[in-house]
Formats: C-alpha cells, sequence, structure tokens
C-alpha cells in the first residue's frame, strides 16, 4: 500500500491532472443520472414556463447538495481527520484512475505547454526527487560529490525545523548564575555560543558568546558578565534554510533561537547545522567521534530516534522521498514511528509500515532515543 503511494507520487502533476479528469466524469455523469431520477418522480405534464423554471431551480439545488456532500465535503472531512489511513484506503481507487486517464492527462499537459509556449510564456516540468538523485548518480562517480550535489538540490525545501537541534539537546545558562559558575558552566558544555534564558528556556534574553569571555577570565567571582550579553535572534521553525543562510550573512551571525507558532522556544539552529545538509557532518574537537547510528547488515540498521528522516533514507541508500508517504507532519525518525503507532511505544514494541519495520530499542521518558530499521523489501 504505501509503496504504491509512493509510485503514485512519482509523478504528481500528472496524478493530479488524472483525478481531475475522473472527477470532471463523475460531475457529469451524476448530473445527468440525477436529472434523469428527478424526471422520473415528477408525474405531472409541465407545459408553463413558471413550473420548468421552478423544476429547474430544484434540480441545481438537489444536484448541487447532493454533489458538493458526497462528493467534497464528506470526503475532505474523512481525509483530515486521519490522512494516512485515507491514503491507504483510497491508493486502491486512485491508481485504478491513474491507469486508465494518465495517457490522456499527458497528452493535455503537453498541450497546455505548447499553448503555453506560443502565448509567450515557457512550459516547465519538474523532475521528481527520485529522477534528480537517479541522474546525480548515474553522472557523477564519486560518492563524496553526489552526496554535495543532492545536498545542494535539495537545500532550497529544507525548513529550520529539519534541521535545528530540538529543545530537549538545547544547553543553557541561567541568567542567575554567577560568574564562577558561568566559567564552570561553559568549561563543562565546551559550546562556543550558549542561549541565556530567565525561568526556562521559554524566555531566552540573551547568547553569550565565550570569546566575549576571554577578556574578563580574571575578573572577581561577583563580575556582573550580563553586560557582554548579545541580543538574541529569533527564527521561526517554518522559514527555509535558504533564506536563513543569507539572514546570518548579512547580519553576521552564526547562531539563532528557534520558536514556534506559540512564541515558545523549539530549539536552536546555527550555521554549522545549515551547512551540514550540504556537505555533511563537521566534526570539531569536542565532538563525539562515534555515532549512534550503525549498520548491521544490508537490511538492519540501529539509529538514533533524533536521526532527520532525509538522513534515515540516506544511510538506508534509499532516495529521500522514500518516507513521505507515512511520515506525517514529523521530521525525525523518533517522530515517524510515533506517526505509524498512534501512541508511545514501549520499549521492544514494534511498527511496521510498507517496506519497512520499526522495532524501539531504548525510550527515555516517552522520548524515543534508538530504533531498529529493518528494511524487509527493497525498492526498485
Amino acid at each position: 500500500g504505501w509503496k504504491r503511494i509512493a509510485n503514485l507520487l512519482e509523478q504528481p502533476k500528472t496524478l493530479l491532472a488524472s483525478l481531475m479528469i475522473a472527477n470532471s466524469l463523475v460531475n457529469i455523469a451524476s448530473i445527468i443520472l440525477l436529472n434523469v431520477l428527478i424526471d422520473q418522480i415528477h408525474i405531472t405534464e409541465i407545459t408553463t414556463g413558471w413550473h420548468i423554471a421552478l423544476l429547474l431551480f430544484i434540480k441545481v439545488v438537489i444536484i448541487s447538495s447532493i454533489i458538493i456532500l458526497f462528493g467534497e465535503i464528506l470526503p475532505k472531512v474523512r481525509a483530515t481527520q486521519n490522512n494516512l489511513r485515507f491514503a491507504y484506503e483510497a491508493s486502491y481507487l486512485v491508481e485504478i484512475l491513474y491507469l486508465l486517464f494518465n495517457r490522456v492527462a499527458s497528452r493535455l499537459m503537453n498541450m497546455s505547454d505548447s499553448i503555453e509556449r506560443f502565448f509567450g510564456g515557457r512550459a516547465t516540468r519538474a523532475y521528481s526527487q527520485r529522477q534528480l538523485e537517479a541522474a546525480i548518480k548515474s553522472t557523477v562517480q564519486e560518492e563524496e560529490e553526489q552526496r554535495i550535489l543532492t545536498g545542494i538540490y535539495k537545500f532550497g525545501g529544507i525548513t529550520v525545523k529539519q534541521v535545528m537541534r530540538t529543545r530537549l539537546d538545547v544547553s543553557g545558562v541561567s541568567h542567575d548564575l554567577s560568574f564562577r559558575e558561568l566559567k564552570q558552566r561553559v568549561e563543562e558544555l565546551h559550546y562556543s555560543r550558549l542561549p541565556v534564558y530567565e525561568g526556562s528556556l521559554d524566555n531566552i534574553t540573551g547568547m553569550i558568546h565565550t570569546k566575549d569571555l576571554i577578556l574578563y577570565l580574571n575578573e572577581p567571582d561577583d563580575f556582573n558578565w550580563h553586560t557582554v550579553l548579545r541580543a538574541p535572534y529569533f527564527v521561526h521553525e517554518q522559514k527555509y534554510i535558504e533564506d536563513l543562510l543569507k539572514e546570518f550573512q548579512s547580519k553576521r551571525i552564526h547562531f539563532a533561537v528557534v520558536v514556534d507558532e506559540f512564541g515558545g522556544t523549539s530549539g536552536i539552529v546555527t550555521l554549522e547545522d545549515i551547512i551540514e545538509e550540504v556537505i555533511g557532518d563537521i566534526n570539531d574537537e569536542f565532538d563525539d567521534e562515534e555515532s549512534g547510528n550503525k549498520k548491521i547488515d544490508d537490511n538492519t540498521f540501529i539509529l538514533e530516534g533524533g536521526t532527520m528522516i532525509n538522513d534515515v533514507a540516506s544511510i538506508l541508500n534509499l532516495p529521500s522521498d522514500t518516507f513521505d508517504p507515512i511520515k506525517g507532519e514529523s521530521d525525525s525518525l523518533a517522530g515517524l514511528v510515533l506517526e505509524v503507532a498512534g501512541e508511545i511505544p514501549k520499549v521492544n514494541d514494534s511498527v511496521t509500515a510498507g517496506d519497512f519495520e520499526f522495532v524501539v530499542l531504548e525510550v527515555d521518558r516517552n522520548r524515543i532515543k534508538k530504533v531498529k530499521v529493518i528494511v524487509t523489501k527493497h525498492e526498485d
């Protein structure tokens, strides 16, 4: 089922055109059928213009109400209540409609492109992610170059939420710390930039850059270190990292606090996080050399729950859109497991989606830390 959905999404424009053709034909057939049924119900002969107009009005009201209710409102309500289940159930019918009308849809799209070019426009035909990845793999031999090119073409569609360090992974310093406690905290964390908060991380009041403290290392413990605080820079979690990179360059900053729609702190994002989306992980002297992600065999992997879904696909050597049909609104592997399971799983709980089995290996305070991913069947 999930593989069927992924295959249908390979040609989104053709799929949409096919469904629009099918929808138009169903609406026309419904209008004709309902019109005939209403005529059959009406017994008395109608001759006057007033009666004809009244009957026409009744037909319009009845037919429009039925089509809008059963063809528009109810399907959309059901789809929004459980979009994954609805997509799974509807995929069979959608596949049939696609097979019936995709050739007609392709011809109509070509005709539309020709008309657009005739009037001076420029017809564009977007390539799917899989087509672009296949093209890169077939033309570029070096694996490092393949990864960088793949990162570049995906760059424009990645949001801050997809690359940020979540709130649970954020280390900050309290505004109430003494200068001695601050120096100890900085020494423990090994970060060059740290958010400063009052009360909780939802109230970030500044950002401390460790290099700003160098001139004051010999100051007494009661030194007012708040005078060297820098103003925090806030960004929304749905901002594209392409736009954020431009802001970082223009404002000459490397660090931003990510906020959600309610103004609470979602996490932080740094220039390094953005660059890593293109060139891969950048490890400095304080980064852990060992990653929690391990490959057991060609079909079995142990991954950290916080691993981004795009990175999961890359580790499994699969197209980056492999998990799109099942990930819902999630961005990480842990979120995907929660989306599929529909509840917070326990250790050793297993959930299956399409050609993948996810086994929860480690949970810490309702947070999924490690997941075993088993590929039960390789995608074509």
